[in-house]
């Protein structure tokens, strides 16, 4: 009778094994890769939902880091937190060998939602407009219709960005692939998010500042939905500089950039996201001054000259 076991008596060192197969490594690498891609998804979901509460926290305590932790500070801040998720996804899943189209799908929806719908999200809120076409005539503004206008276009950009690459990226593999097609959505969302934060921690306390870096703010979000779905060519940092051994000018850079990141984070953030956004058309009209061919978009002609990695489980994403 002491060997016998009912149904549900397992002894512990059955139920034990079964437990480490259950969780075996082989089983956490297949589902790693899509739990980091969640959570690129719900650090946009996030994002939204703290951009819309109240402005002003009660109680809040100024940052030397982030200024004042408001709810926009917090939307912003999950943006780039959504960044991190999305560039480890990829290499995650290519390191594991779990790329797959649903992993394609799924890093294309939540980029959609942490790139494109929180960003543009968190400039309505920034901007604070009313009720756009259907608020009272007093306070229904063609500012604050421009305003809900551009957010959309934004979005809609974002979009068309994340699925023209979809269909246009037959390499499935990590190749030589230096160089963007258009602003990437990750870097779009950083310039807004980097110029949110800025406004929270230095200009959202001054009424008249705070009215004037708003309109710039909606003017900027424009900028970035055109340079997402437009044929500039835009550098692959991370496969550029950082393929293999990195050279030692470029880790020496990176560690001079702490600096300025330690002394005041928004900033820093701001200026190299900015400067990225602004780096390939401030080219191409200097070649445009000297006479110099301006550098034509690249072509999808195959492996070797595919821009982009944007494969299942995009690792260096768009």
């Amino acid at each position: 009778m002491s060997d016998f076991h009912l149904p549900n008596d397992t002894p512990r060192h059955h139920r034990n094994r079964r437990l480490r197969r259950r969780i075996s490594p082989a089983r956490m690498a297949r589902v790693l890769p899509s739990a980091l891609t969640l959570g690129n998804l719900l650090c946009g979901f996030a994002a939204i939902f703290y951009a819309s509460r109240p402005a002003l926290l009660p109680g809040g305590e100024p940052n030397l880091v982030l200024g004042y932790w408001t709810p926009l500070t917090f939307a912003g801040s999950l943006v780039f937190i959504g960044m991190i998720f999305d560039a480890l996804d990829g290499r995650v899943a290519r390191m594991t060998r779990q790329t797959s189209e649903l992993g394609e799908q799924l890093d294309s929806m939540s980029d959609m939602v942490t790139f494109g719908v929180a960003p543009a999200f968190c400039v309505i809120q920034l901007v604070d407009i009313g009720v756009p076409f259907l608020g009272a005539a007093r306070v229904d503004t063609y500012f604050d219709r421009a305003v809900l206008v551009i957010a959309g276009v934004y979005a809609a950009c974002c979009a068309l960005r994340l699925a023209r690459y979809n269909i246009e990226i037959d390499n499935p593999e990590e190749s030589d692939h230096l160089s963007f097609k258009g602003l990437p959505s990750p870097a779009a969302a950083g310039t807004v998010a980097s110029l949110v934060l800025l406004h929270q921690s230095l200009i959202a306390d001054h009424a008249t500042a705070s009215v004037i870096t708003g309109i710039g703010m909606v003017l900027i979000t424009l900028l970035t939905a055109v340079g997402m779905v437009s044929t500039m060519r835009y550098p692959h940092l991370l496969n550029k500089y950082l393929r293999g051994r990195a050279p030692f000018h470029i880790i020496a850079t990176a560690v001079l950039l702490l600096i300025p990141a330690m002394l005041d984070l928004n900033i820093t953030l701001a200026v190299v996201f900015v400067a990225y956004a602004l780096s390939t058309p401030v080219l191409m009209v200097v070649a445009v001054l000297r006479g110099k061919p301006v550098p034509q978009p690249l072509r999808f002609t195959g492996a070797d000259e595919s821009e982009d990695d944007e494969s299942p489980r995009r690792a260096e994403n768009q």
